[in-house]
Order: structure tokens, then C-alpha cells, then sequence
């Protein structure tokens, strides 16, 4: 039976799925330009600071692939709303004059959202035509990922000028409006899917995420403190390896790992914790460049708002390639689009190793990283779901979402490492060749991935992925792209 909406009913739905990805992307990102300003309204550490920003990206990993699962079952709408209502409420307490803990916990709860965007490409691909929502799932990939460049400027402008209330003020204004959307636009699942958590594994994989993350975001524990490092890093290893073990052997597995296995759903993946790294990296070193004192030698001196204007190009650049993306899927295997791109953002780099001395040239960089990373989000949806059940977007995806904050994360770190280690002793800010550095570095990432998307490619088309024990979905597998 099909679940699919009349016209009319499609239409409305497209806009409440986007405007919902974007928004939990954007509140979740809000912690990027607020650091300093957060540091000095509650009188704590930059370092202290940051982790309103680690926070969120924490509990959207570990949330991801349990809200996924939920997604994959009966309750999907009830998922939806009660995660947005979680998200009002940390928006909240990010308003309300409140002590340092309480705006951490709050930050936390926001980055529960971000769990969302998975089960937005669910109910796209459950109930919109094929084309529509083959278009809206590339959509809702691209816009999770601009969602930092629309909320950094504005988030900026409003601390700048309203102070650091009036910023999450915002938060709570468009997460309220989300819940709002959700609540009369969002259909229930279709019948006959059932799906069960197994606790026991979402706890395993909740400790070795936050273990993984915190290790790649807290760059000073390994410089610090190495031997606590490796031993914690051990231990996230033992923990994720013993949750792969646990789900291949429960009968409701967290996240279908045979799935996973499947050569398309492993070789986008790993494209996907490649790339990303290499993305995330070049953002950060774009906007830490552009807001660089002048008297270092180098960099602009940016405010924190002009930088958040610097990722403008970013963020239209990337929708126009989302927008794009589906019409050359028509033409272009998803695995060459993913290699295509990935080619882009090695250019992105290529050119800010080479020319980054205008702003111009760094607004240049960061449209061709927009474009890149864009089209990439765009073709990754269709590559995965191309071979998976219709029951299982929502699980699938969710898993793909913590490979790319991994990515991220791991993104970060490295390009932390570089600049510390060219930043001479007794001095703030790194040597400019550190971001020669950095770039090469993420060249080499981008080759990677670029041969990653070739390799799969080259492969011949394997058969779709069965539905695991105790799901059962409409449909086995089904094309999103071509």
C-alpha cells in the first residue's frame, strides 16, 4: 500500500522537513561564534567555553542512533515531537539567567536534534513521490550542513548587539517555531513497522562515542596527559568493538551492522568519516584565518560577525550544489558524485594554500568548499539508500550522521594539531606556513576519499539489503536518486 501524500499535502510537507533540518542544525552550531562571549557573561575559561559547543555535538552522536531506530518504528511522529519539545526546553534554559551547569545542560539538550535530520529523510522517502523525495532527502543532507553558516552570522550579530541572552533568544524562537511545524505537519508512520531499542547496546555505544569524541575535541589531554589518553582511547576501542559484536549477535540491533557491511553502505561511509574530516578542516581553518590579528603577519582581524559573514558563500554556494546535485544524479552514478566532489574541496584547499592573501580569495575558498561539500551531502543519501529498505532510512542514515561528527570532530583535532605544533614558543598565534601545512594535509584527505568514490564506482551493483529481524517496512529497497 502506498504512503505516499496528495499534491498538496507533499508540498506543504517538503518545507516543514527543510526548515526542520535546517533549524537543528543552526541551534546546534550556535555555540561556534558565542565562545568568547560566553567566557566572559558566566567568568569561565575559553576552554570552559568551548564545551558549549562540544556539549551539543556530544549528545547528537550519542542520540542519533537511538532516535534513528525510534524512527524506524510506529512511533516515528511521537519521536519527533517529543525530541523538538527536548530541544525547546535546553533552548530555554540557554535564555534564562541561570548558572554555567544549567546552560551546558541546556546546550546538551539542543544538540538532541540533531538526531532529527535521519528521520526528516525517513519521512520524506515514506511519503513523498519517488522524484520529490529523492530531490528533498538530497536537500535535507545539504541544509544540515549549511545550517552553521545561516545560524554563525546571525547568532553573532544578535550577541554582538543584543548580548549573549538575545542570541539563544533566537534558538528558542525558531526551535518553538519547529515543534509548532512539526506538530501539524508531520504523518504518523506506516503501518506495520515495528522496531525496539536494545538499551544495552545504545549504553555501550554511548560510552565509547563520548569517549571517541572527547578525544578528538580535547586535543590538550593527549599533550597533557598521554598516558590517560591511550588508555582511554583503548578503552572507547574495547567498547565500540564489543557493541559490533553485541548487535550482530541481538535480534534488534541498534544499527543493522550487517547493513553497514553491505560494500556500497561501508565504501560511502568511509567516504563519508574521510571527507568530512577534510571539510570540517577547512572550514575551521578558513574562519580561524580570517579572524587572525593582523599584527600575528598575517590574517584580517576579522569581528566575530564579518567572519561569520565569510561563510555566506559557504552556505549559498552549498544550497545552489544540493539544488543541482539531483538532476546530475540522473546522468552520473552517485559514487562518481561523491568522487567529483570530494575533488571540489581539494581545490577549495589547493587554493587557500596558494592565495589567502584578501579576503576575496578566502571568500573564494570557502564558496568552492560550499559547493564541494554541497554536492557531496546531496549524493550521499542516494548512495546508501540505493540499497536499503525503506524501513530502515531512518537507522541507516542515523549511522552515517555519527561517521560524519566523528569525521568532524576528528577534522577538528587534526587541524588543531597542526597549527599548535607550527605555533613557535612564546607565541599565540601559529607561523602562517602552519596553514600551508594544514591544507596539504587535507588535500591528501580529499585524494582519499576522491579515490574512495572511484573505487565504489567501479564496483559492480550489489543487491539491496533485507530488512533485520523484527523490522518489517513496505518495500525492500527502491532508487532515491536516478
Amino acid at each position: 500500500m502506498s504512503t505516499a501524500l496528495i499534491r498538496p499535502q507533499a508540498r506543504l510537507l517538503v518545507p516543514a522537513l527543510l526548515f526542520i533540518a535546517l533549524v537543528v542544525a543552526a541551534v546546534a552550531s550556535l555555540g561556534t561564534p558565542l565562545i568568547t562571549s560566553v567566557a566572559t557573561t558566566f567568568h569561565v575559561s575559553l576552554d570552559s567555553a568551548q564545551w558549549t559547543l562540544t556539549i551539543a555535538l556530544l549528545s547528537g552522536a550519542v542520540a542519533t542512533p537511538v532516535l534513528g531506530r525510534l524512527g524506524a518504528g510506529p512511533h516515528r511522529r511521537t519521536t519527533i515531537l517529543a525530541t523538538l519539545a527536548i530541544v525547546v526546553v535546553g533552548s530555554a534554559l540557554t535564555v534564562l539567567p541561570l548558572p554555567f551547569t544549567w546552560l551546558l545542560v541546556g546546550r546538551a539538550a539542543q544538540g538532541v536534534g540533531l538526531g532529527l535530520t535521519a528521520l526528516m529523510m525517513g519521512v520524506a522517502r515514506d511519503h513523498l513521490p519517488e522524484e520529490s523525495g529523492a530531490t528533498t532527502i538530497a536537500l535535507i543532507s545539504v541544509v544540515s550542513i549549511i545550517g552553521a553558516g545561516v545560524g554563525y552570522p546571525l547568532a553573532a550579530l544578535l550577541a554582538e548587539f543584543g548580548g549573549l541572552r538575545a542570541a539563544y533568544g533566537l534558538g528558542l524562537l525558531v526551535t518553538a517555531l519547529a515543534f509548532v511545524t512539526a506538530w501539524r505537519s508531520m504523518p504518523a508512520a506506516p503501518q506495520g513497522r515495528t522496531a525496539r531499542v536494545n538499551v544495552a547496546g545504545a549504553l555501550v555505544l554511548t560510552g565509547g562515542l563520548l569517549l571517541a569524541l572527547l578525544l578528538a575535541g580535547e586535543r590538550g589531554l593527549w599533550s597533557r596527559h598521554l598516558a590517560l589518553a591511550v588508555a582511554l582511547a583503548i578503552t572507547a576501542v574495547l567498547l565500540l568493538c564489543g557493541w559490533t559484536v553485541s548487535e550482530l549477535r541481538t535480534k534488534n540491533p541498534l544499527v543493522d551492522v550487517r547493513a553497514v557491511r553491505h560494500p556500497a553502505v561501508a565504501g560511502a561511509n568511509i567516504a563519508m568519516f574521510v571527507g568530512g574530516s577534510g571539510m570540517y578542516l577547512l572550514l575551521t581553518l578558513i574562519t580561524r584565518y580570517a579572524q587572525t590579528p593582523r599584527d600575528a603577519g598575517y590574517g584580517f582581524g576579522l569581528t566575530t560577525f564579518a567572519a561569520g559573514l565569510v561563510l555566506i558563500p559557504f552556505s549559498v554556494l552549498g544550497f545552489v550544489a544540493g539544488k543541482l546535485t539531483p538532476r546530475v544524479r540522473a546522468r552520473i552514478d552517485g559514487p562518481l558524485l561523491l568522487a567529483g566532489s570530494a575533488a571540489i574541496v581539494g581545490g577549495g584547499f589547493v587554493l587557500f594554500a596558494t592565495a589567502r592573501s584578501s579576503v576575496a580569495e578566502l571568500l573564494a575558498a570557502m564558496g568552492v568548499l560550499g559547493f564541494g561539500v554541497g554536492s557531496f551531502s546531496a549524493a550521499m543519501p542516494g548512495v546508501i539508500l540505493a540499497v536499503t529498505p525503506k524501513s530502515e532510512t531512518s537507522s541507516a542514515m542515523s549511522f552515517n550522521y555519527v561517521v560524519r561528527s566523528v569525521g568532524y570532530s576528528l577534522g577538528s583535532a587534526i587541524g588543531g594539531l597542526v597549527l599548535a605544533a607550527g605555533t613557535a614558543a612564546g607565541r599565540l598565534f601559529p607561523d602562517d606556513d602552519a596553514y600551508t601545512t594544514a591544507a596539504l594535509v587535507g588535500v591528501v584527505a580529499m585524494a582519499i576519499t576522491t579515490m574512495a568514490g572511484l573505487a565504489l564506482a567501479r564496483r559492480p551493483e550489489a543487491p539491496s539489503i533485507t530488512a533485520p529481524t523484527g523490522v518489517r517496512g513496505p518495500g525492500r529497497s527502491g532508487r532515491t536518486g536516478s
